[in-house]
């Protein structure tokens, strides 16, 4: 029997829904117009002589018989795959392994497009990472060159890490009317643990360990193909699309040499074409939808994921038609418990978590609790109940799925009625310096609130010098400003990380405001980030001075600014004027940064972009109340 829906999701839901009434409505009428385009099935069906003779060239055997008869389902593949990126690397067989299922279904697939994949971890504090936000556009759009050659019944995406899956799930939703399929590799097995890991970068950020221990360490920690075991964007995409059913049930934890693996991707192969085939196809556009937007939301907070989805999610959305707002992660944070402790809001890795129970755990005791929507159409089909169950390998080598109905680590993975903290560690900041988000999950309940002096950074460079120098060996509010989208592309701000913790341990009261990044693995460290309006465009942030005291209060949800609210609005606003970026392709982008939008809206360079504030309360600019001074 089902569980009543938790009132604060089921309200959330109603208020997503009214407001994104007219753009789901518009967006699902291309979705049923091009579907209606394919009623004559296969979608080659139209073609020319000569457009089909094109399709076909390439083929050999029974896959050219296939695509030149009036049956048989065409897939297209869209891969991430290169071997410059261990979580991408393992993609290389997988076409092969594809092309075989989809034959034994009668069907043929083909790879229709490459998208690029870069990797954070290689380009953290280096000029390359101001394009990383950028290729998650880039990767839609690569999509949709992909599958533009519209002879296609299905289509499989193979992605993992931080851009990829938002950028192939924004470009399938283009072509809402295709059933379509997220394909994981699995992450790597687990190395040195990401606990010791942060220690040695701490050590070596204040002077206690040379370069060869730091080295040894990160190669013991990075150490085969298969994603990071740290439970970052990439690792939240996986759990994100086994939630809003993308996946087959339970399939993003399968190390890439499990024989598991192999039968979950034929599984996934078969089932796009089944979908294909039967007489109410359904695409993408349908599974992706208010509730399952919210699912997400919902899994991504109970969890301790990325804060990188606070805009991928939201971009995600507005491609399928919905206004997903900050509000909504917010209020939803504030009913949905901590289930999971998953490196950085814990020791464990998400190889743990997978051992624990994993996604369908999760899955099951939110439903349990009426904290997910159950009735949402998926790639396995009509309801969630079927992702508590977990994927095993059957005796003919198919996959068969059982139920997981518990933890086997309490450390790990916990049930909704006895979590780790009552309220999802994310929280929404709102003050005098403009909106925020903060990840409160790791921190430790003496660093939810911090209050201190600011000093001001324009670069990360500037930030680092300062640190070694001992020039921050106090109580201090570290800002760094001009590193939002409009700026340099919002590059990740990692390579900060370790030299916060090092001045945490010294016991000083320290925090982080940017209009930058840093994915939610700013650790024990509170980083109010992805500030918005950014410096460049005027936002409150571009006016504070070394010295003025600023409070980062996570608990209450407040980032303010503690001067003179009259004195603070007549402070001019002064960016740094700087050069076009150029070099390591930058000068490329120039067009992105012109036209991307806000943080809270997504950050995509889609539709027109919006430098508005959301509420003018917001950068009212009037006085704080100073009673904690």
């Amino acid at each position: 029997m089902s569980t009543a829906l938790n009132s604060v999701v089921a309200e959330v839901t109603r208020q997503l829904t009214d407001r994104s009434r007219a753009g789901r409505k518009a967006y699902l009428q291309r979705v049923d117009r091009s579907a209606a385009q394919l009623s004559l099935r296969p979608a080659r069906v139209d073609l020319g002589c000569s457009n089909l003779a094109h399709v076909v060239a390439p083929c050999a055997g029974s896959d050219r018989d296939t695509l030149s008869a009036d049956e048989g389902m065409s897939v297209g593949i869209v891969t991430a795959y290169n071997d410059m990126l261990s979580a991408h690397a393992p993609f290389e067989h997988y076409p092969a392994h594809i092309k075989s299922a989809a034959r034994s279904a009668g069907a043929v697939a083909r790879v229709a497009g490459g998208v690029p994949a870069m990797c954070d971890g290689i380009t953290q504090g280096r000029d390359g990472m101001e394009l990383s936000l950028f290729s998650r556009d880039v990767i839609a759009m690569s999509t949709a060159i992909a599958l533009s050659h519209d002879v296609f019944d299905a289509a499989l995406l193979l992605g993992v890490c931080d851009k990829i899956v938002p950028g192939l799930v924004t470009g399938a939703l283009a072509f809402g009317h295709l059933p379509a399929a997220l394909i994981p590799a699995g992450p790597m097995a687990s190395g040195r643990s990401n606990a010791e890991k942060a220690e040695t970068r701490r050590a070596y950020a204040a002077g206690e360990i040379n370069r060869d221990a730091l080295l040894a360490s990160e190669v013991a920690s990075y150490h085969s193909p298969g994603t990071c075991t740290f439970y970052g964007t990439a690792n939240s995409n996986q759990m994100l699309m086994d939630v809003m059913g993308l996946h087959l049930p339970g399939a993003a934890f399968i190390h890439p040499e499990d024989p598991l693996r192999d039968a979950v991707t034929a599984a996934t192969t078969r089932r796009v074409v089944d979908i294909a085939a039967s007489e109410r196809p359904y695409g993408i556009g349908h599974v992706v939808d208010e509730r399952s937007i919210v699912n997400g939301v919902v899994a991504l907070l109970a969890t301790g994921g990325s804060t990188n989805h606070t805009m991928h999610l939201v971009s995600i959305a507005a491609a399928a038609g919905v206004d997903l707002r900050w509000e909504d992660f917010d209020l939803l944070s504030g009913v949905v418990p901590l289930v999971a402790r998953i490196y950085p809001n814990g020791p464990a890795d998400v190889n743990h978590f997978h051992a624990a129970g994993g996604t369908p755990f999760l899955v099951g005791t939110l439903l349990d609790a009426g904290l997910l929507h159950e009735d949402v159409l998926t790639l396995a089909g009509p309801g969630l109940r079927q992702y508590s169950r977990r994927p095993v390998l059957g005796a003919d080598g198919g996959v068969d799925f059982v139920p997981s109905t518990a933890s086997s680590d309490l450390s790990v993975l916990r049930p909704a009625d006895r979590p780790f903290a009552p309220d999802g560690g994310l929280r929404v900041l709102e003050g005098t310096l403009g909106r925020a988000v903060i990840k409160t999950s790791s921190l430790r309940d003496e660093h939810r609130v911090v209050e201190a002096p600011a000093r001001v950074f324009t670069d990360q460079v500037a930030f680092l010098r300062a640190f070694s120098r001992r020039e921050l060996d106090r109580d201090v509010v570290v800002v760094l400003r001009e590193q939002g989208p409009s700026a340099n592309g919002m590059p990740e701000l990692h390579a900060l990380t370790p030299s916060l913790a090092a001045m945490q341990k010294r016991g000083h009261a320290v925090a982080l405001v940017t209009d930058g990044r840093m994915s939610g693995a700013s650790g024990s460290i509170p980083a109010a980030i992805h500030v918005t309006p950014e410096s460049v465009h005027g936002g409150p942030i571009s006016r504070i001075h070394d010295g003025d005291l600023v409070r980062v209060d996570s608990r209450s949800g407040r980032i303010d600014v503690l001067v003179d609210g009259g004195e603070f609005a007549d402070r001019p606003s002064e960016p740094r004027v700087t050069e076009d970026a150029v070099g390591m392709g930058r000068e490329l982008f120039a067009m992105f940064r012109a036209a991307v939008g806000r943080a809270d809206e997504g950050a995509h360079v889609f539709g027109p972009p919006s430098q508005e504030p959301r509420s003018a309360a917001i950068v009212s600019g009037g006085p704080v109340v100073e009673e904690s001074r």
